[in-house]
């Protein structure tokens, strides 16, 4: 598919960086600097221009373009890319927008602004938030096969019981598959013998209710509820999963220090304890209690704000923190002096938008460490090389670093195992070495 991106920042580069392989991409920017660089360290075409220039587009082959994605960092902008595509081309377009109020409007009205797809970046980030929040020691976590199948990925501390143990030894649960282990820049596919090491990340595939399970037993202390939430910064990142909670029957405390920002937050949220502070200033920490918080999640405007916040949550004794960082290349670091969970909404993004350009048998995908690694969910074909087959027999015919998660069959969660047979319409959640992806999609 010949596919066009407007927009080199961290999403589009993710995106391009993603198809070239299997696609013909063309990259979009104004700073032909970016443009030329990007020509040399991807496999892509590019074009210098402004992408809501219906001349800049054709330059770029929009009239046989099958996908236009618009991931600048301005969601008008975005909007007016994919309404200028419409004006001659049939091609399928994607907004990426911060505003959820946007994606509401677009919600409301099928086909506005010439969109196809439009993607909300915050709205995806407070969801991500939610769903890590919610185990402990999660460092990421997705859902597949409409809520039957969760994927968790788990840092193993120190002193967690499953530290030093055979991937054997740990697995005592009836509907939960071991997928891989990350180790420094190694990544092994988990085999009975694996042992799980000190500050390994994990990633286990199978029901709700199991993973749940192995999350209490990975963490220091068992059966360990996220109760008590504190969120700082009444960004729209903050603000979206604020609301997440509150739908979801908690009751966050959100601090945010603009007077008008905080009050129109606690009039949309009546669910929310509102707090205008702040958040940096460790005495009112300290005396609004934040210590007792299970998870506080930072969401302010900038990344060293986060950290500072996140910090001192940490020294004030907070079980877990979580905060938004906008560079990527700080996730890394961040992790590194304390923070337990960085959250990037450009990853976030790219992840939903390059969903689209797969087959159309792939229902949903989860990037892992960077892009080292994904676990996907793909309705299986007749002609697929799972379909009527033993996996054990089957997998043979697959390249090293895929792993069977679990099957989806008419509603029904199946833990896999070596003599179980896949039959045609089944889903299945797959883990994958990204090294070996394409090979994969195409073979399943």
């Amino acid at each position: 598919m010949y596919v066009i991106v407007v927009g080199a920042g961290e999403v589009g580069r993710s995106i391009a960086s993603n198809l070239a392989e299997t696609h013909d991409v063309v990259v979009i920017d104004r700073d032909s600097d970016v443009t030329e660089e990007l020509t040399y360290s991807h496999d892509v075409l590019t074009v210098t221009g402004d992408g809501t220039d219906i001349e800049t587009l054709l330059e770029a082959g929009l009239e046989k373009a099958g996908l236009v994605i618009a991931c600048t960092d301005d969601d008008e902008t975005n909007a007016v890319v994919c309404g200028a595509t419409k004006t001659r081309s049939d091609a399928f377009t994607i907004a990426r927008v911060r505003r959820r109020t946007l994606l509401e409007t677009w919600q409301g009205s099928q086909g506005a602004f010439g969109v196809d797809f439009m993607v909300c970046m915050d709205l995806l980030t407070a969801q991500a938030i939610f769903r890590i929040s919610g185990l402990p020691r999660a460092q990421d976590v997705d859902t597949f096969a409409g809520g039957l199948v969760r994927m968790a990925e788990f840092d193993v501390g120190p002193e967690s019981p499953v530290a030093n143990r055979t991937v054997q030894e740990a697995d005592r649960y009836d509907s939960l598959t071991f997928a891989a282990i990350f180790r420094d820049d190694e990544m092994l596919v988990a085999q009975g013998d694996t042992v799980i090491r000190p500050c390994d990340r994990i990633v286990v595939i199978g029901s709700p209710d199991s993973v749940r399970r192995f999350a209490d037993d990975v963490a220091i202390t068992p059966d360990t509820e996220t109760e008590e939430v504190v969120i700082v910064g009444g960004s729209e990142i903050g603000f979206q999963a604020a609301r997440e909670f509150a739908e979801h029957g908690f009751r966050p405390r959100l601090i945010e220090r603009d007077h008008d920002r905080a009050r129109f937050i606690a009039e949309a949220i009546p669910e929310a304890m509102v707090m205008e502070s702040d958040a940096t200033d460790a005495e009112f920490l300290a005396r609004e209690h934040v210590d007792e918080a299970d998870v506080v999640i930072a969401a302010l405007d900038s990344d060293e704000k986060n950290l500072l916040v996140s910090l001192l949550a940490g020294r004030l004794g907070v079980d877990r923190t979580v905060a938004v960082i906008e560079n990527v290349e700080y996730t890394d670091l961040f992790e590194a002096v304390g923070i337990d969970v960085a959250v990037n909404p450009r990853e976030e993004t790219a992840e939903e938008i390059v969903r689209f350009t797969r087959t159309d048998r792939t229902e949903k995908i989860a990037m892992l460490e960077h892009d080292r690694a994904e676990v996907i969910e793909i309705e299986v074909g007749s002609e697929s090389v799972l379909a009527d087959r033993e996996i054990a027999d089957a997998t043979t015919d697959l390249p090293s670093g895929v792993v069977i998660g679990a099957i989806s069959r008419a509603g029904n969660h199946i833990t896999p195992r070596g003599t179980t047979v896949i039959r045609p319409g089944d889903h299945v959640v797959v883990f994958v070495d990204a090294r070996v992806l394409d090979e994969v999609v195409s073979a399943i």
